[in-house]
């Protein structure tokens, strides 16, 4: 016997229908009480649970109190979110700090692209003086060479030239000596002067092979003693994880710029803000130390040291922690927070100024080492690391710390 066929659609409506009575089921159980299948009208603050009338006025809710359910429904969603505010807080911190690690993360494979182009293209540059100095001393190798197997090859040639000329009078000699007595005797005379020998003995050779010495003498050491005009050595290197983000610094860390907009770059706790400052990478907690800086054309900046805990964010000169000294407006002033401001004496603008550090007699000085007269001396007593100061508030002219002269010096081991 055939199944009758299958009515999709009555299917579907009567599936429909009993999820929708389930539903109506659930949602009506729980409205009632599971004790006493009464509506739960009242919520008891006490046990903070929906109840019936039947539940308040059992044993089990003696001296509890309780208020309608729509109270209370009201009051705890206000209570919760009220306690929901803080959450919120907090996952909006954790989700800008997500966002902001995320930013430098990114910054840090920025970095590294960057600091690896300019590894690279550093190293280029002295395997291009390498190169360079290799050429020159092969060419003057082979210039020698030239030379001499030149030099050699006339004195071969002029050999050779006197060589057949003796042979030739030698043969004519010995032919003489085959002649008849008579015909020997007659031309006796003649060929006794042809058998004297005009020529001078070859010369000794002075300086005839490569001078090998001259080409291989330390011969590392002379290239590198070369390379001295291809590199530098500032004694100070800008750390562009503390500049401003209003800042630019070079390629080479050594110079630093205002610019018109301000660069995406992270807020890292080392990083100044609002103060177009940059500290070097060097930290100072004991000895002396000296390094010079242009700042050329310049009209306003800062030049000094700060303290490696001063406050980078904001207002920085409003607190503690900075030596320098600062231009603006065609003035010379000392700066050394919180004590208020000194106006120089400077009868000529400066267009390098050194800074000279003693940490441990507690003595900064400035000077203009072009003329190398005395500006300033800061006197104190230093008990935190210090690092190099620059500020630049100037668009029209970078600031740049000088290169050191570089020698080298060979000692005499006794």
């Amino acid at each position: 016997m055939e199944e009758p066929p299958i009515n999709l659609a009555l299917k579907n409506l009567c599936e429909t229908f009993l999820q929708e009575r389930s539903q109506r089921s659930s949602s009506a159980s729980e409205t009632v009480c599971s004790l006493h299948r009464e509506k739960l009208k009242l919520f008891c603050l006490d046990d903070q649970q929906p109840v019936c009338v039947v539940c308040r006025d059992s044993k089990i809710h003696t001296n509890h109190k309780f208020c309608p359910i729509d109270e209370a429904l009201t009051d705890c969603k206000e209570e919760l979110k009220t306690a929901l505010k803080p959450l919120q807080e907090k996952l909006k911190i954790f989700k800008d700090c997500k966002l902001h690690w995320s930013q430098t993360a990114e910054h840090i494979k920025i970095q590294a692209q960057h600091t690896e182009r300019q590894i690279k293209e550093e190293f280029e540059k002295l395997h291009q003086v390498l190169r360079d100095e290799e050429a020159a001393r092969i060419a003057a190798l082979r210039e020698e060479e030239e030379q001499k197997s030149q030099m050699m090859k006339e004195k071969i040639e002029k050999l050779s030239r006197d060589i057949s000329s003796l042979s030739d009078t030698i043969r004519g000699v010995e032919e003489e000596m085959r002649a008849e007595d008579v015909s020997f005797l007659q031309n006796y005379e003649a060929t006794v002067r042809r058998a004297q020998c005009t020529l001078q003995h070859p010369e000794e050779l002075s300086g005839p092979l490569i001078h090998v010495a001259k080409h291989l003498d330390n011969l590392k050491f002379r290239v590198w003693e070369k390379m001295q005009d291809a590199v530098q050595c500032t004694p100070v290197t800008l750390d562009p994880n503390t500049a401003d983000p209003l800042l630019i610094v070079s390629d080479d860390l050594t110079s630093v710029r205002r610019s018109d907009e301000e660069q995406k770059l992270p807020d890292n706790p080392e990083r100044f803000h609002g103060c177009w400052c940059i500290l070097g990478s060097e930290v100072f907690n004991s000895g002396t130390h000296c390094w010079d800086v242009e700042v050329g054309d310049c009209t306003l900046w800062d030049v000094g040291v700060m303290t490696e805990s001063a406050q980078r964010k904001g207002m920085i000169f409003s607190r503690s922690g900075i030596w320098c000294v600062w231009y603006s407006g065609g003035k010379y002033r000392t700066c050394s927070t919180p004590q208020p401001d000194t106006l120089l004496s400077v009868t000529q603008n400066l267009q390098r100024i050194r800074v000279q550090l003693d940490w441990n007699r507690g003595k900064l000085s400035f000077s203009d080492p072009l003329t190398n007269t005395h500006i300033h001396t800061f006197t104190h007593t230093f008990t935190d690391k210090l690092l190099p100061f620059i500020r630049v508030a100037c668009k029209k002219s970078p600031v740049k710390i000088l290169p050191l002269q570089c020698s080298v010096r060979v000692n005499q081991i006794s």
